[in-house]
């Protein structure tokens, strides 16, 4: 028997929120998907490297104030480059989505 079907789509954090940001994650709950996530990385190979490359839990923040059924999430969170104390702060406006 196969059950439903969830699609995910990984949205990288180099878009500025006034730009293309908040379009893309809106874009990603009209299409149906189930979730979005980001990556938390602190630096990252090219082309990548060059641009902006914003943090993840202020850009799930803003893409939850954007959006109203989608799960959001993190792929990899670097919680070893910050301390789990000061990290957790960062993360309470995201938990009641």
């Amino acid at each position: 028997m196969v059950g439903d079907v969830r699609l995910s789509t990984v949205i990288l954090p180099i878009y500025p929120w006034a730009c293309e940001g908040r379009e893309l994650w809106q874009r990603a709950e009209e299409l149906g998907f189930h979730a979005a996530y980001t990556y938390d990385h602190l630096s990252w190979r090219m082309p990548f490297r060059e641009g902006p490359w914003f943090g993840a839990i202020p850009a799930l923040t803003a893409a939850a104030t954007a959006t109203e059924r989608i799960r959001l999430g993190t792929l990899v969170t670097s919680v070893k480059a910050r301390s789990p104390i000061a990290h957790r702060p960062a993360a309470i406006p995201v938990r009641g989505r």
